[in-house]
């Protein structure tokens, strides 16, 4: 062999040594590096799945530690694609031990099959009663411990994992159903409290790659919980006042009911129910219960006229401008002509001479009207807005209504006209809701300042609670303008031996009887809303209580029918408030 060929081949086999120690070297360094440890890292990824861990939802009181709101233990239930042998027992096994539709098991397994997918869900939010059921489906055959996260260690149902995680849960099933709202399985809250509070409830989620192997669950991070409510509301008068509305809804064949019971001084609700509720454990029905003429909440959600409950807010403004006193005299006619309309009393009949207390112990029309003229459109608009009325409380509840209220100068769809003005003094050509009627009257209570209401007492986070304290909307009266309603009110009940008192206990208050507009523009005589305000003691107020049945058939009256049901509402009340009879208070007192 030639030298020269000798070297060449040297030559080369010393290139080739060469470059393989430089990849052998290469290999190494990248080994070792962050680099290569990404790369592996991401080649786990095909093993895993990018999903998005949501932290325990916060839990929900009531004012006294009842749980409203909490989490339960639910199952998904998923297919390891790779272990799958006999697709159709899957399909027969889930189809009758946990429902899920045989026919839509074998399409998914397929579907996931066909692209390439290592894991797939099959089912979601399964009872653990059902999971048991798979997890019994051969008995005969050992169960390994740790081999847990497996559904059934049937060899035909190998292939399924189930994965257990948290739902929502309501012990209570359909108590304080309008005011908590429901959690969907997105997890987003619907309606009032989990709705308002959703950001604060549902905490922060995290998107992480989860192991598709079950028995790598613990590599799984802990996410912060979300923030935990404390309700103002009290479970005992709320399921209390919930019975009552039923009860009356019966009696009286009303449409509808809806009631509310608050601490005047604090603005804290302590119960809060309207007609229909939804087992919120099944919230599914929500679409057969409710509809677009349903609001899910009536006492924030839904306006109506309130008729002679308004009258309070037009003689509060004529009292507090000295237009008038409760010994002033009007001479009823039995009509009044204003604006172009003819105004007449709930009877038609004239009642002459009256008292400012005569006319409202007697709900009269006319004389409201009148007292109407005397404050004038801009006087009488400036105290209604004043009072809340056109605005939304601010009560922490979703969606609330602000009501409906023409204004002189105020262009609109329907423009103000003068007869507005004697038609609005008692109650009929506005809306409101009937939170607006609880928030309006507690200036009675608190020296002519409303309260704001409000229906979460604290927030619990980090293991520290955060308690919220009361907040007031304006002073629409003087406290001397106040005190005088309030006796007159109290007065009247007493004077016509009202349906609405309780024995042993002094309230104030005001029924509303209003016919219901029909969409001619006209009012249905026959169809009326109903309701009535009341609070009490009078001398140092706990409560106030407001009650709203529409369209009942036993009787159009709110005398006949809302006041008695305040009644049923203030007599359990005093006794789950431990309020003791107006004599036994003052002799305590005096002692």
């Amino acid at each position: 062999m030639p030298r020269e060929h000798t070297w060449r081949y040297i030559s080369m086999a010393a290139v080739f040594a060469l470059a393989g120690m430089l990849i052998f070297w290469r290999a190494f360094f990248i080994q070792g590096s962050a680099e290569a440890a990404e790369f592996l890292q991401q080649s786990e990824y095909y093993s895993r799945l990018l999903k998005t861990i949501y932290p325990p939802r916060g839990e929900i009181y009531d004012r006294n530690g009842h749980l409203l709101a909490g989490n339960r233990t639910v199952y998904e239930i998923g297919v390891e694609l790779e272990s799958v042998q006999d697709p159709e027992a899957i399909a027969f096994a889930l189809s009758n031990m946990v429902g899920t539709d045989y026919n839509s098991v074998l399409k998914k397994i397929n579907d996931f099959s066909t692209l390439g997918a290592i894991y797939g869900i099959l089912d979601d939010y399964v009872l653990p009663e059902k999971i048991d059921l798979l997890r019994a489906y051969n008995v005969n055959l050992p169960r390994e411990e740790e081999d847990s996260y497996h559904c059934s260690n049937d060899p035909a149902l190998i292939a399924l994992i189930c994965r257990p995680h948290l739902a929502r849960s309501y012990p209570e099933r359909d108590l304080a159903s309008n005011v908590l709202g429901f959690v969907t399985q997105d997890s987003n809250g619907n309606f009032g409290v989990e709705q308002k509070y959703q950001d604060l409830l549902a905490g922060l989620p995290e998107e992480i790659w989860v192991p598709t192997d079950p028995n790598r669950v613990q590599e799984l991070p802990d996410v912060p919980a979300g923030a935990s409510l404390i309700l103002t509301i009290d479970r005992e008068i709320q399921a209390m006042v919930e019975d009552v509305l039923d009860e009356a809804l019966e009696r009286t064949g009303a449409e509808s009911a809806t009631g509310i019971v608050m601490d005047p001084r604090t603005g804290e609700i302590l119960a809060m129910t309207s007609t229909p509720r939804l087992d919120l454990n099944d919230y599914q029905q929500y679409v057969d219960i409710y509809d677009e003429n349903k609001p899910y909440n009536r006492a924030t959600g839904q306006i109506y006229e309130p008729g002679s409950i308004f009258k309070v807010v037009t003689m509060a403004g004529a009292i507090d401008l000295g237009l008038v006193t409760p010994e002033t005299v009007f001479n009823d006619t039995g009509i009044f002509y204003y604006g172009g309309i003819a105004i007449r009393n709930w009877n038609g009949q004239a009642w002459g001479e009256q008292t400012m207390l005569g006319c409202l112990q007697n709900s009269l029309n006319v004389c409201l009207a009148s007292v109407g003229e005397k404050l004038g459109a801009e006087n009488f608009y400036h105290y209604v807005q004043a009072f809340g009325f056109g605005y939304p409380t601010g009560v922490d509840l979703f969606n609330e209504a602000s009501g409906t209220l023409r204004l002189p100068g105020v262009l609109g769809e329907v423009p103000w006209t003068d007869s507005d003005l004697a038609t609005n003094t008692f109650g009929q050509g506005l809306a409101v809701t009937p939170m607006q009627m609880v928030t309006a009257v507690t200036a009675f209570i608190n020296d002519g300042r409303m309260v704001i209401p409000h229906i979460v007492k604290g927030v619990v986070q980090n293991g520290m609670q955060y308690n919220i304290p009361p907040q007031f909307a304006g002073t629409p009266i003087s406290a001397e303008t106040a005190h005088t309603l309030t006796q007159i009110l109290a007065d009247s009940l007493e004077f016509e031996s009202s349906m609405a008192l309780v024995p042993g206990y002094r309230l104030a208050g005001k029924t509303g009887t209003a016919q219901i507009p029909m969409p001619s523009g006209n009012y249905d005589p026959n169809q009326t809303n109903t309701s009535f305000v009341g609070w009490g003691p009078v001398d140092d107020p706990k409560f106030v209580v407001f009650v709203w049945l529409e369209r009942p058939e036993t009787s159009i009256w709110a005398s006949e029918v809302a006041a008695p049901v305040f009644a049923d509402i203030v007599e359990r009340l005093v006794v789950l408030m431990d309020i003791p009879p107006d004599q036994q208070r003052q002799v305590a007192a005096e002692q």
